[in-house]
């Protein structure tokens, strides 16, 4: 009896235990909620609440002081030996052939503003050429970064080994015919051959280099908002009726000739950079180059004076076409170059003649070549070519005027550096 009143206990206390309560389970009910005051005392734990007070004090006192602790301070000549140090090393790295933008020397007390000044993102195309080489000579003097676009046709990698190894210079072999992606601030389209024996060579590449060419590099100026610069040439004037040729004059061109291919492709490629600048706003500059001569002009590229001196040297009779009396106008490279940067960062969009208004007959080029190497020098006579201009003189008066440019170095002047140039070869 004993024995099943206790099994009858154990059941119903088992049962008890299994019997949920009479309540629903809801897990709801499990949690409990955060009160404010709760959260309020986790932060006084422990002192959490001076931490975070003591970190905010030390990180605002950090940003208040840090800018007055980075500043300057004029009074120490460290500073100045060392910022001069910098200017001049810095300038290490541009061209051997420049002139050098800083000089070494401290300045006490106040920092040129010329060292605050942006530093820029240019193109030039033709940069491996005789003219663009000393153009990318001049901008990575002055300290900006420049990319070289060629496709070596004319341009020779010997004019742009001297910038290899400087981070700021990039070359690209590539056809301006062929469109390009880049992010620039201002683009030098010079790529297009100059001298009548490379631009007669192959004449459809030519027109197609003067026209698809400027159009591409134009499409670019517009897609990244660049600013533009053509370098146009004196050959739109054909062969003149007005002498010496003002900017405003339309020309006297053959569109048909043998010259024609370089002449009307470079009016096209006017025609295009105004079309551009008036339709699309692209900020556009032109220049037009008249004859120009210095180091690294390639011997036999047909242009009268590497070919007077070419020959001289080589102890050959100068040739002189028809009968000599056609004039030419002179400019040694430096003047160009700065003329076109003068034109790039001016506000006026031209044309403007880039030359030297020094006027010379090809028999009074000869006689300086003489008395500049070899006085026993002979001249010979040949026919003259198809539509070669019989004058040839630039008006340089808006240059003057609007750019502050005018060339510096007469021909006596340079063609001694040229001849030095050539020297090296032979």
């Amino acid at each position: 009896m004993m024995k099943q009143l206790h099994k009858q206990t154990s059941l119903n206390h088992r049962r008890d235990e299994e019997i949920p309560n009479s309540q629903s389970y809801s897990p709801k009910m499990l949690k409990h909620p955060r009160s404010l005051p709760r959260s309020i005392n986790y932060l006084f734990k422990e002192q959490r609440l001076l931490f975070i007070l003591v970190g905010i004090l030390i990180g605002s006192t950090f940003f208040i002081f840090q800018p007055t602790l980075s500043r300057l301070n004029p009074s120490d000549p460290t500073t100045h030996s060392s910022l001069s140090s910098s200017i001049y090393h810095g300038n290490q790295d541009s061209s051997s052939g420049s002139s050098g933008f800083f000089s070494k020397r401290t300045f006490p007390g106040r920092v040129p503003a010329g060292i605050g000044r942006k530093s820029l993102r240019i193109v030039v195309t033709g940069g491996a050429g005789f003219v663009g080489s000393h153009l990318v000579d001049k901008l990575i003097s002055r300290g900006d970064e420049v990319i070289v676009i060629d496709n070596f046709f004319t341009g020779r990698k010997e004019n742009l080994v001297h910038l290899f190894g400087n981070p700021r210079f990039e070359l690209i072999r590539h056809d301006v015919v062929e469109p390009i992606l880049l992010e620039v601030d201002q683009i030098y389209h010079l790529a297009c051959p100059a001298s009548p024996v490379h631009y007669k060579y192959n004449p459809v590449k030519t027109i197609k280099t003067n026209v698809m060419g400027t159009l591409n590099m134009l499409g670019l100026a517009k897609r990244v908002g660049a600013r533009f610069l053509l370098t146009s040439t004196s050959e739109v004037y054909g062969d003149p009726l007005e002498h010496p040729q003002k900017e405003t004059y339309w020309g006297n061109v053959n569109p048909i000739g043998e010259r024609s291919c370089y002449d009307e492709g470079k009016r096209t490629a006017e025609t295009l950079a105004m079309d551009y600048h008036r339709g699309a706003d692209v900020e556009v500059r032109i220049a037009r180059i008249f004859n120009t001569y210095g180091p690294r002009m390639c011997l036999d590229d047909g242009r009268v004076v590497s070919n007077f001196v070419a020959q001289v040297i080589r102890k050959q009779p100068m040739t002189v076409y028809g009968d000599g009396k056609q004039t030419r106008s002179f400019q040694y490279v430096s003047d160009l170059v700065d003329g076109l940067v003068a034109l790039m960062e001016g506000e006026h969009v031209g044309p403007f003649n880039l030359g030297n208004p020094g006027e010379f007959t090809m028999l009074e080029l000869a006689e300086v070549v003489k008395e500049t190497i070899d006085s026993s020098a002979t001249i010979e006579f040949k026919p003259n070519t198809a539509d070669d201009p019989h004058k040839r003189k630039p008006d340089i008066s808006k240059a003057k005027e609007l750019l502050n440019w005018e060339p510096r170095i007469s021909l006596r002047e340079g063609l001694p550096l040229m001849v030095n140039d050539f020297g090296i070869a032979f």
